[in-house]
């Protein structure tokens, strides 16, 4: 799907100035809002996860997007469509892994109607009081890069899912690839430590396209360089025994970690920094290269397909 194409046709459509980043900020009302929809054999499989694991995921990545906000995530809807072959238990282990995932955030309604599969559909509101909320758009020349999260265990869970094999990696590696891919951390504390001590505008995005992506989309929504060191991004070292494991880094999605350009990076994982000029210059041991949108496109993230 041409995501971005049609997120812009929107854009112009209804010439909101809202649409764009992760959350909507509505600054008359101090609150951040955003929605993500979950589809069965699109997002995720049955066979693949359990209702609690699923309940959780499905908070997690709305949380995710306030904390990529820099707001404070505090009520969610949740929306469910249903086969007739669902059972309470599926209901009760469900909302258990959306509660432990909407950490000190609410539920506080949503809607339950009838499918021919498993639809999910939850809406995330953050409060911005004492925050500094963050854009896509604000990175300038001078600031640091820094991360949270480790970067290509989603993407590599998911091909395990899929029946790709690493026979490189122990079971319990493999196990923790697997759960990063299904129960994805909210990087909150990081992003309470940005939007309450960031004193200038500073950008950040979180990693659920891919790290690729959410450096490419600041670089270009800012107009400035990022050139990042490679060797500095977090990840599972074990990784690093699979074949193309940089692309894993760089291109899979679905880690929930966060980006951000900051001017204060005191205690924080730096792996780079914003220059003058545009595009990101990613430098490894031996050689550098430059990501381009063709790049992106070839080995962008891409979930389930029946």
């Amino acid at each position: 799907m041409k995501e971005k194409v049609f997120i812009d046709l929107i854009k112009r459509t209804l010439k909101s100035d809202y649409i764009g980043d992760d959350c909507a900020y509505l600054n008359d009302l101090d609150i951040v809002i955003t929605q993500d929809n979950l589809i069965e054999g699109v997002h995720f499989l049955r066979k693949f996860i359990t209702p609690y694991k699923l309940g959780y995921k499905s908070v997690a990545v709305n949380i995710s997007d306030i904390c990529a906000s820099g707001a404070e995530p505090k009520y969610l809807t949740v929306a469910l469509s249903l086969p007739d072959d669902t059972d309470e238990d599926f209901i009760e282990q469900f909302y258990k892994g959306a509660k432990a995932a909407s950490e000190n955030a609410k539920i506080v309604g949503g809607d339950l109607t009838g499918a021919d599969k498993i639809f999910i559909s939850v809406a995330a509101i953050g409060s911005t009081k004492g925050r500094k909320i963050s854009s896509r758009n604000n990175a300038k020349p001078g600031q640091k890069v820094v991360i949270s999260g480790n970067h290509g265990s989603s993407a590599a869970g998911l091909k395990l899912l899929q029946g790709y094999d690493f026979p490189n990696l122990t079971d319990k590696e493999k196990e923790e690839l697997i759960n990063s891919h299904l129960m994805p951390k909210a990087q909150i504390d990081f992003s309470k430590k940005i939007s309450t001590s960031e004193i200038n505008q500073y950008a950040m995005m979180d990693t659920s396209d891919g790290l690729a992506d959410a450096l490419i989309t600041i670089a270009e929504g800012s107009g400035v360089m990022l050139d990042i060191d490679f060797e500095k991004i977090p990840h599972a070292k074990f990784l690093e025994k699979t074949e193309n494991y940089k692309n894993l880094i760089l291109y899979g999605g679905e880690d929930y970690g966060l980006i951000a350009t900051v001017d204060n990076a005191e205690g924080m994982t730096v792996i780079g920094e914003v220059k003058q000029g545009s595009g990101v210059k990613i430098n490894y041991k031996d050689t550098s290269e430059i990501l381009s949108t063709s790049s992106l496109e070839k080995n962008l993230f891409k979930h389930f397909k029946e």
